[in-house]
């Protein structure tokens, strides 16, 4: 920590006016480019760990209770398989994990009893600065696992200059996702003014270059826009030293391999990476195996992409013709009971308009969105959705992963 300040020094000081970067105004750059693939005017950095400013990453002290009990009972409970060598023993309660107190008050606000198994496993070893994996079912808590242990790691660096990046990089593959993930960031950052932005495809570039520009702590970017950026000289990554690499199955699966890579070619080569999927194909492997070193990976459950044991599914298979008539049956029965939401998924976006407008033809509430709505619309759309207002939801598969339940409901 600069200077061997506390949490309430850097608390009270986070408080001043940060100057606006001239330098990152893009004003006499290069335009930037439509064609051409995405990234190609990105240089690849050559790094010389000897001249970089050194950082600290290791903030965890293991808590007298955690010495205590047995490791392996816990793990076989919770289903949580380790591999790599040296991981710290997993927590069993948020105040094992010894946040500050800013983001102790936050968690006992949201009525949180305990970590769930990811966040038990995943706390301690984030905050330990070591590299890992996390490998667990969507809705199972992976945000807080790594937002948290990125608060106290941004706490404990250098204030942000003029013309500095973020400290922190969350890649995300939907805007819906990104924008999840900005509002946990937003609400366990506040206390301790760090700054968090939004960067992602389908929403003017105004309002996302000022937030950049003013400086950001936390920077959650899609790819794509965020090569934008980095082409035109919006921002960079000379100070991020905390990268997390979110749905990165769902990530390689929508094509976004080149541009991580040349993402993660502008960032320094001993950042602390944590990476986070739903499944562990070869693919995602592979990038473990390029980006990150000596790590841990934390198993929830089993590997393959699995039911959540805990909900009820019915599978009907039917004919192609059939289909919309057991839709209507279906519908009658779930909309006969009061407040409930209903969200139906179609594989192309055609089906996604077809199907609304017919069901609403027939006076049921439905609303969809898919990949060409735009951004203003889709937000529209989810809020009343939310709100239940228009408790049918049509979707293609950009609402598939990384929508928690809570957060639509």
């Amino acid at each position: 920590m600069r200077g061997g300040s506390s949490y309430g020094d850097r608390d009270r000081d986070r408080g001043r006016d940060r100057p606006r970067f001239g330098a990152m105004s893009g004003r006499g750059g290069p335009p930037p480019m439509k064609f051409g693939n995405p990234g190609e005017r990105l240089r690849k950095k050559r790094w010389n760990l000897d001249e970089l400013p050194k950082f600290e990453k290791n903030f965890y002290t293991e808590h007298l209770e955690v010495q205590r009990y047995e490791v392996e009972d816990f793990r076989k409970r919770k289903e949580i398989t380790i591999r790599g060598s040296g991981c710290p023993k997993p927590v069993t309660a948020f105040h094992h994990a010894q946040f500050p107190q800013y983001v102790m008050d936050v968690l006992m606000q949201q009525n949180f009893k305990e970590p769930t198994a990811i966040q038990s496993q995943g706390f301690p070893a984030a905050l330990s600065g070591r590299d890992m994996v996390g490998i667990a079912q969507t809705g199972s808590g992976k945000t807080l696992a790594y937002l948290l242990p990125a608060i106290v790691h941004i706490n404990h660096q250098p204030y942000l200059e003029r013309g500095d990046g973020p400290i922190c990089l969350v890649l995300a593959p939907t805007r819906e996702l990104a924008q999840q993930v900005q509002q946990v960031a937003y609400d366990y950052g506040k206390s301790s003014r760090i700054k968090s932005t939004c960067v992602y495809g389908g929403a003017p570039k105004g309002p996302q270059i000022r937030d950049l520009e003013r400086g950001v702590e936390i920077c959650i970017a899609t790819p794509g826009r965020l090569i934008d950026f980095l082409e035109a000289g919006k921002t960079n990554l000379r100070r991020c030293t905390y990268l997390v690499l979110d749905e990165a199955d769902r990530m390689l699966d929508m094509g976004f391999e080149p541009q991580i890579r040349k993402i993660v070619e502008q960032i320094r080569p001993d950042r602390q990476t944590l990476m986070w999927s739903a499944t562990w194909p070869k693919e995602v492997r592979q990038l473990a195996e390029d980006f990150l070193r000596d790590y841990i990976q934390i198993n929830i459950g089993a590997l393959e992409l699995s039911a959540n044991h805990n909900i009820l599914q019915i599978v009907d298979v039917c004919m192609e013709t059939e289909k919309d008539n057991k839709l209507i049956q279906l519908m009658e029965e779930i909309m006969a009971e009061k407040e409930n939401k209903t969200i139906i998924f179609v594989e192309t976006k055609k089906r996604c308009d077809d199907l609304t407008r017919r069901m609403r033809r027939d006076g049921w509430p439905a609303m969809c969105i898919h990949g060409d709505k735009s951004q203003p619309e889709r937000d529209w759309v989810l809020t009343e959705f939310r709100s239940g207002k228009a408790p049918i939801l049509i979707a293609t598969d950009v609402a598939s992963r990384g929508l928690g339940i809570s957060y639509l409901m």
